[in-house]
């Protein structure tokens, strides 16, 4: 009897690239596949931390969380991305070969197949070595890789230097006609004012366009067709799987960073429908004091039920807690919830929330775009401006908001997109036409087909 496939998923260390690649192992576990899930030693311990006991029996079931060391100490700062990066190319391919081979006498633990991004490009290298099938997993969009593997026209035109991504011509253009125009002060390495952060990940992402047009037999992208379809023209290599959360009925996301609080659950219950300010900036935005309070008080001048998720360290403090204006809680009362994490994706889905205050990451976008909820668009760095830019000017499903000169997003501008966004059925109406297209898509359209392909390539 032929052993079931078993796919090692080796994601980057990062909150938006660890859930949607557990996404996938979990549809891998669904058409009876094993996986082992490897994650830095750091991270495993914030997703065990952080996971309910029912979350840890799904676990067991087909698929194992193991770790591997990033080659930091113990108190190293992982928020160092030059630091991390380096460390993680110099020791975790000679750990993961490590447990590749301890696995491979072993008939019913050997791996058949593994599974990376760009940004762990280094293990599809690491697979192709020891004859192991290789899927490239992205996890951003299809947009988004246009961008990056576009650095060789980039450097040809004078627009970047090579040896390090400086801008070298600041200006905006698109990369094909029908795309949003892309400003070269928010490409993902621009975005960091250290110089060395900077040139760090310009190298990294260009040495990951190299593993994966390398070392990738298969190239998948958790993004639609109907979504960007001139973006994976560009790239016809690169398969649309997904949103691969949006076929699920349950909505039960792994992979978190933090505990989610499900309490605000039973209090959207509470909520009329399509009444709700749903507010949340991911893993890694942070705001000044200042920032905090407008936001803090915009959601106040609404007037409206608001479900906040203010993680730890959303503020430049380790806490939010003392940011908030004096008497701000007493003064919400029970009108706002706030939170430090939230199971997002059963949020989405309730039926009281009538918006998405974000700040664009793709996890993000694309769980609002499978929900059909209109957003407010707050983009940080890196590709989210790319994103912020579908929302509002291809999809026509969100609005910007508008800073001051000091850069500053005011309470009143906060009041007055929720009033222009909630006052106009027509952002609701798009929204949920293109969650239709989305459904169809991932249910038994072009999404679902290539899943089912290349699942049946790995089960081979």
């Amino acid at each position: 009897m032929k052993s079931l496939a078993h796919v090692l998923a080796v994601p980057y260390p990062a909150q938006g690239h660890v859930i949607p690649m557990m996404e996938f192992a979990k549809k891998l576990v669904h058409r009876g596949c094993k996986v082992t899930f490897a994650n830095t030693d750091f991270i495993h311990r914030r997703i065990t931390n952080a996971m309910s006991s029912k979350e840890d029996d799904n676990c067991g079931n087909g698929l194992k969380l193991v770790s591997i060391p990033d080659g930091l100490e113990h108190g190293d700062d992982r928020l160092n991305l030059e630091k991390l990066t380096g460390s993680m190319q110099r020791v975790m391919p000679r750990k993961l070969e490590e447990l590749i081979r301890k696995a491979k006498n072993d008939e019913n633990r050997r791996f058949t197949c593994v599974v990376a991004e760009g940004g762990t490009g280094w293990a599809l290298e690491v697979a192709k070595r020891m004859e192991i099938k290789t899927v490239s997993f992205c996890p951003v969009s299809a947009s988004t890789a246009a961008v990056a593997c576009s650095i060789p026209k980039l450097i040809e035109d004078g627009i970047i230097d090579g040896s390090d991504g400086t801008i070298l011509k600041k200006q905006s253009f698109n990369i094909a006609p029908t795309m949003p125009v892309i400003s070269t002060s928010a490409f993902a390495w621009a975005c960091f004012d250290d110089m060395m952060t900077r040139k760090s990940l310009f190298k990294l992402t260009a040495k990951s366009n190299e593993f994966v047009e390398k070392f990738a037999d298969y190239k998948i992208c958790n993004s639609a067709n109907e979504l960007e379809p001139d973006a994976f023209s560009l790239l016809p290599e690169l398969l649309p799987v997904g949103p691969l959360l949006a076929s699920s009925k349950l909505g039960n996301q792994g992979g978190n960073f933090w505990a989610k609080d499900s309490d605000c659950l039973s209090w959207l219950d509470q909520q009329p429908a399509r009444s709700v300010i749903y507010v949340a900036f991911g893993s890694f935005t942070a705001f000044n004091k200042k920032q905090f309070q407008e936001l803090a008080l915009g959601l106040e001048l609404t007037n409206k039920p608001f479900l906040w998720v203010a993680r730890p360290g959303i503020t430049l403090k380790a806490t939010a807690e003392g940011d908030y204006p004096q008497g701000y809680k007493e003064r919400i009362g029970s009108r706002g919830k706030i939170v430090s994490w939230a199971p997002q994706e059963k949020v989405l889905r309730h039926p009281s929330v009538a918006c998405f205050v974000s700040h664009c990451g793709w996890n993000s976008t694309i769980e609002g775009v499978s929900n059909g909820v209109p957003f407010l668009c707050w983009p940080y760095f890196a590709d989210q401006y790319l994103n912020e830019s579908y929302i509002c000017d291809v999809w026509k499903i969100g609005l910007r908001f508008e800073k001051d000169k000091g850069g500053i997003i005011r309470q009143g501008e906060f009041k007055k997109k929720v009033d222009q966004l909630l006052g106009d059925e027509h952002f609701k109406a798009t929204a949920m036409d293109l969650k239709e297209k989305i459904v169809n898509s991932v249910q038994s359209g072009c999404s679902y087909k290539n899943l089912s392909n290349v699942i049946d390539w790995i089960r081979d």
